[in-house]
């Protein structure tokens, strides 16, 4: 009987352990964006800008999405360029007149997991 207990108590304790040791790094395998261009809430001189996001982690670029909105409401989808690194997404030069803009993205991180964003700017 107390084998039984001590090997439940192991167990208990063993299952514990991996919990506490390995959870943050599965919490933390998303991609989370870690730097772009243009920033947010960024001020650019148009008509033409390029767009860049690294990610801390790689991103499947055949499934991730980027989207630009303009402040009607319009929302069309962007051709992403060949990736130029395994976690980042680019879209290279775009024409846009003055206005406000969100960037919307999608990025399918190597884990499975979609996180999305969104990044908003001026075109001067």
């Amino acid at each position: 009987m107390k084998t039984i207990r001590l090997f439940l108590r192991c167990l208990v304790l063993g299952v514990a352990f991996f919990a506490v040791v390995f959870a943050p790094q599965v919490a933390l395998a998303h991609a989370v964006l870690v730097s772009s261009t243009p920033s947010a809430h960024a001020t650019l001189k148009g008509p033409e800008i390029s767009i860049h996001l690294k990610f801390n982690s790689r991103i499947d670029g055949a499934r991730s999405r980027l989207y630009l909105a303009d402040s009607n409401g319009r929302v069309r989808m962007l051709a992403l360029a060949p990736q130029d690194a395994p976690d980042s997404l680019a879209v290279e030069i775009i024409k846009l007149s003055a206005g406000e803009y969100t960037i919307r993205w999608q990025a399918l991180a190597g884990d499975g997991h979609i996180t999305r964003g969104e990044i908003p700017f001026t075109v001067q």
